[in-house]
């Protein structure tokens, strides 16, 4: 297993009282667990405030959990320090959502690309320039781009040079954070595409994290929809996107279909969740059930689902 992640809590102090104690916490993340094999695409679908970029920082060592384990290879990243972790990072890169605060302002691309093969010590020195070149043409980008600033290219090829990045390393792993978001339709499907080709050719597994079930689909293999900090549905991408099982998977794909469906009500506050399903305030179907405790079920081989009605909501998707 390429990564493990296992039971997985994150809180945030909200405040600190006049002595310095939390008078509350976020509960970004509640118990959550997900596991990534070599070559494979994984996506994470939710709202925003979901807890997918949090889980994101968590599974390559940014943010220690708040109770649980993340393992890489079979290593506990929790046991290591921060040196050790830094170590690994040639291993598991990260693209962020936004192309150009993610990248250093004050340098050329030249630099950028450099840097972490000479701090990983990867490939001579000879050898980094063409290699460095030659990913570049990869992205769609070209020799002539490398001692440019970032200032100096469009969104699209900000984010290009961003996948280069975080490839330059030869990576197992690279985890997405709404990397197509702030592009264009037509640069985000170039973007997707040239993922696959990545995938496809050197066999790079991902972590693809959007708000979008279509673009997850596109991507992933197995996707997680969360929900408050909380996993609500996993499976196989095909059969999860075919019937939906938990009314906010079902919902979420209705919108990103039709671009029209809107979620009733708001979702309750992070630092007070209810009990039981913390989807019950704005589900369609909510009985009074669902205010008791609700827990992953498994109703097929890998697929899960939080919702103890799924069995009679497995027709009201289309």
């Amino acid at each position: 297993m390429l990564l493990s992640i296992r039971k997985v809590s994150k809180n945030f102090p909200v405040s600190r009282g006049i002595f310095g104690n939390p008078t509350g916490y976020v509960k970004a993340l509640s118990e959550v667990s997900l596991e990534i094999e070599a070559k494979e695409v994984v996506g994470i679908v939710g709202e925003s405030g979901c807890g997918k970029s949090t889980l994101a920082r968590c599974a390559i060592g940014l943010y220690a959990p708040t109770s649980g384990e993340v393992f890489w290879e079979s290593e506990n990243l929790g046991r290591l320090g921060q040196e050790q972790i830094r170590g690994k990072r040639s291993h598991f890169q990260m693209v962020f959502q936004n192309p150009f605060s993610s990248l250093n302002p004050r340098q050329r691309v030249r630099e950028i690309l450099l840097e972490p093969l000479e701090v990983h010590g990867l490939l001579r020195s000879e050898e980094r320039v063409p290699f460095v070149i030659q990913l570049l043409k990869q992205v769609g980008l070209s020799a002539g781009d490398l001692d440019k600033y970032p200032h100096e290219f469009s969104g699209g090829q900000r984010q290009r040079v961003g996948l280069a990045r975080a490839f330059v390393t030869k990576p197992r792993l690279v985890i997405l954070d709404e990397p197509i978001s702030s592009l264009d339709v037509s640069i985000q499907a170039s973007i997707l595409n040239l993922l696959v080709k990545f995938n496809r050719e050197s066999g790079i597994s991902y972590l693809f994290i959007s708000h979008d079930l279509q673009v997850v689909g596109y991507l992933s293999d197995r996707v997680l929809v969360m929900y408050l900090g909380r996993v609500v549905e996993e499976g196989k991408t095909e059969e999860v996107l075919k019937n939906p099982r938990h009314p906010y998977t079902q919902i979420l794909l209705q919108a990103s279909e039709t671009k029209a469906v809107e979620i009733p009500g708001e979702p309750p506050s992070l630092v007070h969740l209810p009990k039981g399903c913390a989807f019950h305030n704005r589900c369609p179907y909510a009985e009074s059930k669902c205010q008791t405790e609700q827990q992953l079920e498994e109703i097929g081989t890998g697929w899960k689902v939080a919702c103890w009605k799924w069995d009679r909501l497995k027709n009201k998707s289309g």
